[in-house]
């Protein structure tokens, strides 16, 4: 059966087609941060492996730097605005819930009425995304579809509070989903940790706040769980991946979790070392970077993994377009 444009109304795959990403030009180091909150570089880089990270200019936005990554992902994939029928903006920094950033993002691309709405998954909010529109590919509801994972999290931390100022920062990361007759993104595995929400929460709602012991323990003893259903349900065996691509919240639990999966030969991406951590932007912007480092080349065969506030986690393994 087909509509009136005449394509299939369920097509028998999705794949990704490009990837984007956007950083702002602010560089921030461990040092600059020694100035202000009694900490070091040795301090920060023994607990969470950063030794910088980007810090979004008063003029830059969620919207402003996801329409820069979704840009960047259209071009790469060879697609104009009116080639999109879905936007979707993973994001949980939006200083206001209306309106959300997604229908502004697709009209400053020049994407004319497309499906748009925003996901608030935090730092899974990516692999939730992506997982959503290779569905909505898949069951016909859309042709192509521009996922961006875009954050802002400097005007949610607290300064002044050396536990949370050295992890957070800002920019956006991208891909286009599209209809193919072969399936490259495969089934998401996703849930929550609802009982353990008040780990990571607003204080006086305002400042971003997590108990960090508590995450780390999460995370390094559960998830390497997720991540292998996902592998499992997608058919892929751990010699197979090309590379680990999980959230980067921590040196420390990307390298822990990695250590579990039994996959030697991937590559891991370390992107929060000069990233630091921007929740749902940071697996689709180390992806980006990965592959332009030439470390992702076609056909790579990437696992996965988000996780954040909520508690939520997703992981899915994709193919590099």
């Amino acid at each position: 059966m087909s509509n009136d444009s005449g394509r299939p109304a369920r097509p028998s795959g999705a794949r990704v087609v490009s990837f984007g990403e956007y950083q702002p030009a602010n560089i921030v180091t461990n040092h600059d941060l020694a100035q202000r909150v009694e900490t070091s570089d040795e301090w920060i880089r023994s607990r969470v492996g950063i030794a910088e990270r980007r810090i979004a200019g008063p003029a830059e936005t969620v919207v402003s730097m996801a329409v820069a990554a979704g840009g960047k992902a259209l071009a790469a994939g060879g697609l104009s605005p009116d080639d999109i029928d879905l936007v979707i903006v993973a994001t949980c920094t939006q200083q206001d819930q209306i309106p959300n950033a997604s229908a502004s993002v697709a009209a400053k691309l020049g994407i004319t009425a497309p499906g748009a709405f925003d996901v608030n998954a935090a730092c899974a909010g990516f692999c939730y995304a992506l997982g959503i529109a290779a569905d909505a590919v898949r069951g016909g509801s859309a042709r192509n579809v521009l996922v961006v994972g875009s954050e802002k999290l400097s005007e949610w931390v607290d300064w002044d509070d050396r536990s949370t100022c050295v992890i957070f920062a800002d920019g956006a990361g991208a891909a286009v989903v599209s209809a193919a007759e072969e399936d490259s993104v495969g089934p998401v595995v996703w849930g929550s940790s609802g009982e353990r929400a008040d780990k990571i929460y607003l204080r006086d709602h305002r400042y971003l706040y997590q108990e960090g012991q508590a995450v780390f323990r999460w995370t390094t003893t559960e998830l390497y769980k997720v991540a292998l259903e996902a592998m499992e349900r997608a058919g892929v065996d751990p010699a197979e991946l090309t590379a680990f691509v999980p959230h980067q919240a921590n040196l420390r639990i990307v390298e822990s979790i990695a250590r579990r999966l039994g996959a030697p030969q991937a590559v891991i991406a370390r992107d929060i070392v000069s990233a630091g951590n921007t929740s749902s932007a940071s697996i689709p912007l180390a992806i980006a970077r990965m592959t332009e480092r030439g470390e992702l080349p076609s056909g790579s065969t990437v696992l996965t993994l988000g996780f954040g506030a909520g508690l939520t986690y997703a992981a899915q393994v994709l193919r590099i377009p």
